[in-house]
């Protein structure tokens, strides 16, 4: 199956200039995911306006297509509930983004109920990690190390200038992943030769980019078949344990 790791849903909500008052759709995202010959694909909240609910109805919507990761912000009271909650509504994993959120990601007293939490709850967590101060890749190693048992994706593998970081992270954590959207192609390479196809999976941040165009980088990084197997959906599906109860 081709699984892909990382995209956002949701309905327009207030008048904002920037993505929130227009709705991206899981019916339009279905339809590019049969463009590009994707099976299934994680949808999740924009860190602008979380929804959790919604996402556990766009699945129970469409549970053969789309994977449910919940969203918190750890600043908030309830935040380890909120995560429970997801876990109670099927949802497989939970997106952090701190720069929306305001906290750097080496907060223990933050961070560490967030992970203790996942860990019970068996889910995996999502680190928005776009070249961001706030979220630098040793920042999340010093939180994640803790809790061996949460996996970890660190999105966009820390592009522009935080790419080595990444690797250097997932290269000595075996539970930190390296997910692809948003990076450039030669980034991509870099990670398959250093880490490897079992430390990779395919992300595409919709409607941010296309899976189309996503598949096209993966293929002309990875152009062996098997460990490209790996890269788009292979390794994502023993993650979050698809097709196990």
């Amino acid at each position: 199956m081709i699984i892909d790791a990382y995209n956002n849903i949701w309905e327009a909500s207030g008048t904002s200039d920037y993505l929130t008052a227009e709705s991206f759709t899981p019916d339009t995202m279905i339809a590019h995911l049969d463009e590009a010959g994707v099976d299934m694909a994680v949808g999740c909240s924009l860190g602008q306006s979380i929804d959790n609910p919604y996402i556990a109805r766009v699945v129970a919507a469409h549970p053969d297509r789309i994977i449910g990761f919940g969203q918190v912000n750890p600043r908030l009271p309830g935040a380890v509930e909120s995560l429970r909650e997801c876990a109670r509504l099927g949802l497989k994993g939970i997106k952090l983004h701190p720069t929306l959120h305001g906290y750097h990601f080496a907060d223990h007293g933050l961070l560490d109920p967030i992970f203790r939490a996942a860990s019970d709850e068996g889910l995996t967590l999502l680190v928005n990690a776009l070249d961001d101060p706030w979220c630098a890749p040793l920042s999340i190693e010093e939180i994640s190390r803790g809790f061996p048992d949460a996996p970890v994706l660190i999105a966009h593998m820390g592009t522009v200038w935080n790419v080595t970081e990444a690797l250097i992270v997932s290269e000595r954590n075996p539970h930190i992943y390296l997910e692809t959207s948003s990076t450039q192609l030669l980034e991509v390479q870099m990670a398959y030769r250093r880490v490897g196809p079992e430390k990779i999976v395919m992300g595409t941040d919709w409607p941010g980019s296309a899976f189309v165009l996503e598949r096209a980088k993966i293929a002309r990084a990875i152009p062996d078949e098997a460990d490209r197997a790996l890269v788009e959906g292979g390794n994502l599906a023993r993650i979050l344990r698809l097709g196990h109860s």
